[in-house]
């Protein structure tokens, strides 16, 4: 059974391309037909190639895979950020930095840096600061909270990156891609699909769509990551009944043991008749 119906894309929106004009030949397969200068998608692709997407997702979460999603473009951002804090995955979807998977040691300093400012307003640092230096360090942890305070405990790159228009994030797909991650994506008719591992075409953006895609993921990922959770769970029983089993066999306290006594050695006596020479 398919995740989405055929309703759900409908009412959504999610056939819906770019303008012919505007199209990539590429994606010329993942088309159904034109309408008013419109293209529409072949929906019967997109069910077919959501649930493979699906299925990737949640067999990588189950193995424990860590996953990144971005969609830094207005009607993204509010998705990306509800459905990422919803199943515990990293986002950005402010500003997308170069570098942040390519060069993340760069990157972790300036996590660094975030956490050492929060650090400083929690112990009330900043309000003992004189009003223009308030403004300026407030400033700043406003605009790396922004960029980076969906990858605070990000500590390498991620296994996987959702992306909603990967012609817009072009600079994430490049270092995905050099990396060897990944690649979920929504693939508009404007876009190159040869760039992208799992292609979902659909509407990139109309906001019920991107929130409908981006939501099938989040529960792949949910889903899978429930399953890893729990082979964690069964492993760690498994080691305890181990560990009790191993100290019922053995004793708590060693008992001493006895130490053998000590032999007297005698003088064999002398024989009968016989006596000592002095």
């Amino acid at each position: 059974m398919s995740v989405v119906t055929m309703k759900q894309l409908l009412e959504s929106g999610v056939h819906f391309g770019h303008r012919t004009m505007r199209w990539n030949p590429k994606m010329e397969e993942y088309i159904y037909t034109h309408r008013k200068g419109v293209h529409i998608l072949d929906l019967q692709k997109t069910m077919r190639m959501l649930d493979n997407a699906y299925d990737f997702v949640k067999e990588q979460a189950t193995e424990g895979a860590t996953i990144l999603f971005v969609g830094t473009k207005r009607q993204a951002r509010k998705s990306v950020y509800e459905e990422a804090k919803r199943c515990g995955a990293f986002y950005v979807n402010n500003r997308w930095l170069g570098g942040m998977m390519t060069n993340f040691k760069t990157i972790q300093k300036r996590i660094d840096r975030l956490k050492e400012l929060e650090k400083m307003e929690e112990n009330g640092e900043l309000d003992e600061m004189s009003k223009s230096q308030q403004s300026i360090y407030r400033h700043r942890l406003e605009k790396l909270r922004r960029n980076l305070g969906g990858v605070k405990e990000m500590k390498k790159a991620p296994d996987m990156i959702w992306i909603v228009d990967p012609k817009k994030e072009e600079i994430a797909v490049a270092e995905a891609n050099l990396l060897g991650i990944p690649i979920i994506a929504t693939v508009d008719t404007n876009c190159d699909p040869d760039l992208i591992d799992y292609i979902i075409p659909g509407n990139d953006d109309a906001i019920r769509a991107i929130r409908l895609l981006t939501s099938k993921i989040a529960d792949a990922y949910l889903e899978g990551r429930e399953g890893y959770v729990s082979q964690e769970e069964e492993a760690q029983k498994e080691a305890e009944k181990e560990k009790n089993e191993s100290g019922k066999a053995t004793p708590d306290k060693e008992t001493p043991k006895e130490t053998p006594k000590e032999k007297v050695t005698r003088k064999p006596e002398a024989p009968a008749g016989k006596t000592e020479k002095k």
